[in-house]
């Protein structure tokens, strides 16, 4: 089980021939970390690694998965989901109206896996630099993680769970696009883990899905931080949600449960300018070399208060009436 970090004990320091593959650039300046103006994000890992400064550290993460029946069950599993195609798209177009679209888009993801389902109108700064996304509105998805499985990060059945939740996302997705397809218009699913055209986190907190914690993870009101994300581009009329606040960002101020659990101290307490904006940020630096050596990590949405089970809906509650 994930625990509070020792503060007698050493902090983490990555292997040798991890840190000879680290690149001269930071990774927290191509996030824009200390830049005052706004801009588009740029690649930074989970994209094609020959494009990417940090593309031998991706490469080299996989060298470190342990050779585990589990893990391999899962990645097979989940990418014979990806693979999967989807339905053709039909001759003849539905024309409904945005409220029909919107409750059958939002009913499908439901049907297909889906613990969450939210919409928002696509922006241009949600989109990597050297993409594109010429669909209007994006419909994001959100699948819960087994609370048990998380607990155990940063080992083998964290590790397990992550993959699975990932092949999660890509089946709500593939069925949301395939549904729209079916009804004659165009849709475009993305599921984890590989970054995709855009970020999907300012995407899931514009359409409700909850706040921006202190581990750079959202907090949801009912699943808290323990949740992973998937999405459909589409152009066919839709009705957006709004965003959520309902006290998280003010309990992290207060709260130091991730930033004490967290290995390499990549979470600080404060936030920080990035791309123009002040807002919490996990030091890429120091996330990502324990990030590779663990098999992706989860400690800090593992200890988050917000995770544990029935926990989100009461602190809530909590939050409302001291409000």
């Amino acid at each position: 089980m994930a625990r509070r970090h020792d503060p007698a004990q050493p902090r983490f320091t990555p292997k040798p021939e991890q840190q000879a593959l680290m690149p001269d650039v930071s990774g927290n300046a191509i996030n824009g970390l200390g830049e005052p103006a706004p801009r588009r994000p740029k690649p930074i890992y989970w994209h094609d690694p020959s494009t990417l400064p940090h593309g031998r550290l991706q490469q080299w993460f996989f060298t470190q998965t342990p050779d585990d029946p589990r893990i391999h069950a899962a990645r097979a599993e989940r990418q014979q989901i990806v693979d999967t195609p989807l339905a053709p798209r039909a001759a003849d177009a539905s024309a409904l109206s945005a409220q029909q679209w919107t409750d059958g888009v939002k009913t499908a993801a439901l049907e297909h896996g889906a613990d969450l389902v939210g919409i928002a109108r696509m922006r241009d700064d949600w989109v990597f630099e050297g993409h594109r996304v010429a669909e209007r509105w994006v419909i994001v998805i959100g699948v819960g993680h087994a609370f048990d499985a998380m607990r155990t990060a940063p080992d083998v059945p964290a590790a397990v769970e992550v993959i699975r939740q990932y092949g999660r996302g890509n089946r709500a997705a593939n069925g949301v696009a395939s549904w729209i397809r079916a009804r004659g218009h165009e849709a475009r699913p993305h599921g984890g883990p590989m970054a995709g055209p855009a970020v999907l986190i300012p995407a899931a907190l514009a359409c409700g899905f909850g706040e921006l914690g202190k581990h750079g993870s959202i907090i949801n009101r009912t699943l808290g931080s323990s949740f992973r994300l998937a999405a459909v581009f589409t152009d066919v009329p839709l009705l957006p949600d709004a965003p959520d606040a309902f006290g998280a960002d003010d309990f992290c101020t207060r709260c130091r449960v991730c930033a004490d659990a967290c290995p390499p101290a990549a979470i600080g307490d404060h936030k920080q300018l990035v791309r123009g904006e002040v807002r919490w940020y996990v030091d890429f630096d120091r996330c990502l070399p324990y990030f590779n050596e663990h098999m992706g990590c989860g400690i800090c949405v593992a200890v988050c208060p917000w995770s544990l089970p029935g926990v989100a809906a009461n602190l809530v509650t909590k939050l409302a009436r001291r409000g």
